[in-house]
């Protein structure tokens, strides 16, 4: 008896629970309809929900690969900014916080830069990553933002930026709130240099992001259903003591209202970005015939 007990059970034990090798992100859950999805379907249809249509959120390095001709774009490295300035500390510190963020993201903030071409257009995007405490804004953010500017200028590139952020980052107090204004001059000077700038809000895209840059494009795209607005959708009914449409603050709702100029599923977002680059490309370089009244002999006068 001891022979079985001490040799043959635990022989057939570790067999039956024995643990496979196999990786735990296999199958992902749509938060919308509650269908498991599987990875290798998620990665076909770009992150969407083949039962419902949901956008799931997307990293970073996927969405740069999907947008880029060939999937292929050079990021860049990001100015050093100081860390804790306010010395914040509500049940962690910050600083601890951002060692653990950072760490997960490969040393990097909430925003990704890099460069390379959309249709042979050269481009710059800047892409947020909703994983990094929330995508929220802090510096980093800002100077992230004004280095994809200054890059877009000095190689005569368009310039995309994709939000997905609950807005300014609370630990960094009034100075991340100074990234509003930053960011607005940084897409100024884009703009001055008679370039390309385009926005995709994703799902969510709200307080000081959706306030300042993220509301100047020259095109303001939008992924279906992605939720688009200032303050929360419950703090203005309390202050208002009114009930808010059902589909209040979502993409398609500021489609209606023209706050958003394209809802674009990502099957079809490097498409539309390959054509209105260049349909900005071929405005920028007529402008000054646009611009130019014609003469009465070209509008066949005396």
């Amino acid at each position: 008896m001891s022979w079985i007990s001490n040799f043959v059970l635990p022989k057939i034990r570790a067999v039956v629970t024995a643990k496979k090798d196999l990786p735990d992100n296999l199958w992902t859950k749509c938060p919308q309809c509650g269908q498991l999805l599987f990875h290798r379907d998620l990665e076909a249809t770009f992150h969407v929900c083949g039962s419902c249509g949901h956008h799931l959120l997307l990293p970073p390095d996927k969405r740069l690969a999907m947008m880029f001709d060939d999937g292929l774009s050079q990021t860049i490295e990001l100015p050093k900014t100081v860390i804790d300035p306010l010395r914040f500390r509500d049940r962690k510190r910050y600083a601890d916080r951002l060692k653990e963020a950072q760490a997960a993201a490969n040393g990097r903030d909430a925003l990704v830069v890099a460069h390379g071409t959309i249709g042979g257009h050269a481009t710059v995007a800047a892409v947020f990553d909703f994983g990094f405490m929330g995508g929220s804004m802090g510096i980093a953010v800002g100077e992230g933002l004004l280095a994809a500017a200054r890059l877009a200028v000095l190689q005569e590139a368009a310039l995309i930026v994709v939000p997905s952020s609950g807005g300014a980052r609370m630990q960094e107090g009034i100075l991340s709130l100074m990234q509003m204004p930053r960011t607005t001059l940084a897409v100024e000077m884009v703009k001055a240099g008679r370039l390309p700038y385009l926005v995709l809000l994703a799902d969510p895209t709200t307080g000081g992001v959706s306030a300042s840059f993220a509301m100047l494009g020259d095109i303001t795209l939008a992924e279906p259903g992605a939720v688009i607005g200032f303050a929360g959708a419950r703090v203005i009914e309390e202050t208002i003591r009114e009930k808010l449409p059902e589909d209040f603050q979502r993409a398609e709702y500021l489609l209606e209202h023209g706050m958003v100029d394209l809802v674009v599923h990502r099957r079809d977002l490097r498409d539309t970005l390959v054509r209105l680059i260049g349909l900005l490309r071929r405005r920028g370089n007529l402008s000054a015939d646009i611009l130019r009244l014609p003469t009465r002999h070209e509008l066949g006068m005396p």
